[in-house]
């Protein structure tokens, strides 16, 4: 697979075999995009022990509220999702991963599952976890995550559970 640099993302976005919506051009870095934190949060309830099983479902154990802000705790974990919603061709994958500038402050934006398959089509929902010794303030509208386009070879589309997802 090749990474795709700046001007390779814009042809792809120009081809249509990547559409991110709402677009800012400006999120465009040298080899990556820019996403935003949108304004709804799953945060975790306390209860009994929960089976992990293929069947389990996040929503069982978080509540979700929306929210111009938010603070994370030390070691507290909480569900975010981007505001752009991204739709890949068929040849194209990515990863989804956190921005070193947030990283200095202890903040992972994606604990797991960083592969995005080809043929997505929805809004990232982000695993946001604070690493550090002091709480901090996420605010909608920071360009918290970034998005690693590559090429594949062959093609596939992605039919999974969290296709055309669009709330956290």
């Amino acid at each position: 697979m090749t990474t795709l640099t700046k001007n390779e993302i814009l042809k792809e976005i120009k081809k249509k075999n990547i559409k991110i919506t709402p677009f800012d051009k400006k999120a465009v870095g040298p080899g990556s995009v820019d996403l935003t934190l949108d304004d709804q949060f799953r945060i975790f309830t306390k209860g009994k022990t929960y089976n992990v099983t293929a069947e389990a479902n996040y929503k069982d154990v978080t509540k979700l509220i929306k929210k111009k802000s938010i603070i994370i705790k030390p070691g507290e974990v909480i569900l975010g999702i981007t505001k752009e919603r991204i739709t890949l061709g068929n040849d194209i994958c990515g990863w989804l991963e956190g921005r070193s500038r947030f990283a200095r402050l202890g903040l992972l934006v994606h604990i797991s599952a960083s592969f995005m398959q080809p043929g997505i089509d929805n809004q990232q929902v982000l695993e946001i976890v604070n690493l550090g010794h002091r709480p901090l303030k996420l605010n909608a509208g920071t360009k918290l995550c970034q998005f690693i386009f590559q090429k594949t070879k062959g093609k596939a589309k992605y039919h999974g559970r969290f296709m055309k997802q669009k709330e956290v």
